[in-house]
């Protein structure tokens, strides 16, 4: 049979997701407790990142007025792409990437449906603890205070507008989702797949994939987890509604991550399926 990496150059793409989640496997198992501990540091520097963000946008706009929050929006959405450079090679556990390899996962069998929901809860409830974690830190001191609250409540209040516009907004609210896991993957597709050699063009791709979602406003669950954390302990919260954000969020990142980028990937590099059918086709007489 001839060379097949032309017909499915994502192989070394599976290889890679598929070791990573006999690792996670493993660890969600009976190391459960340090899976969680990385997934916590996950949460937790998302928690920092995001609160850095805003930090960045008061900064450009006291400095400037209101004309330079754009500007302020801009370098902030970059150093938050950071975050998820920090995520990797600190070899913290985030939700978002891991709907994508327990997708993967699941449809090669190398991990049941069971275990992967494990997988998933274990690292979001994980995640939520650092993000708890920053937002204690937060309350206790005055890194919120002024005007770096009040953006963060805006943004809080932005975003359960959607569940209170009703049929329109949850679509909107779940577009935004899938769009963001959408862009998060595809950059984990990109720093998996061998092709990038070096981390600092690793990194590029992680911190322009994470600023495409936060400065076009998709939708994180992680992110708006801790968000909402912050928010609530610091100034309450509907708890209700930012329920109902993160449910619909969690679904559209699962759909923009798990399903367009981990089932696509893994069935358009399926050789077994489609060899199989190939060789079907060309046996008849």
């Amino acid at each position: 049979m001839s060379d097949t990496s032309d017909l499915f150059p994502g192989k070394h793409f599976i290889s890679t997701v598929l070791a990573a989640l006999d690792t996670k496997t493993e660890m969600s198992g009976g190391l459960a407790r340090v899976y969680l501990m990385r997934s916590a540091m996950a949460g937790g520097i998302i928690g920092v990142m995001y609160l850095t963000f805003y930090a960045v946008v008061d900064a450009f706009a006291t400095a400037g007025g209101a004309s330079f929050v754009a500007i302020g929006r801009i370098v902030g959405s970059v150093i938050f792409g950071f975050a998820l450079v920090f995520i990797y090679y600190s070899k913290s556990e985030l939700l978002t990437s891991n709907m994508m390899i327990v997708t993967i996962g699941t449809y090669y069998r190398r991990v049941s449906a069971g275990r992967s929901l494990r997988i998933l809860s274990l690292c979001f409830l994980g995640n939520i603890v650092g993000g708890v974690a920053v937002a204690l830190l937060v309350w206790g001191s005055s890194v919120a205070d002024g005007n770096v609250g009040e953006l963060m409540s805006a943004s809080v209040d932005h975003k359960l507008a959607y569940i209170t516009e009703g049929a329109r907004g949850w679509l909107d609210l779940f577009i935004r989702a899938v769009l963001c896991n959408f862009m998060i993957n595809l950059a984990m597709l990109l720093v998996y797949n061998g092709l990038i050699k070096d981390d600092l063009t690793k990194s590029l791709v992680m911190i322009m994939s994470v600023f495409i979602f936060a400065f076009v406003g998709f939708e994180h669950s992680v992110a708006n987890t801790v968000l909402f954390t912050v928010v609530g302990l610091n100034g309450g919260i509907e708890v209700g509604l930012a329920a109902a954000n993160i449910g619909i969020v969690l679904l559209g990142n699962f759909v923009g991550g798990g399903l367009l980028i981990g089932w696509y990937y893994a069935y358009a590099n399926d050789d077994r399926r489609h060899l199989s059918r190939r060789g079907a086709a060309g046996s008849g007489v």
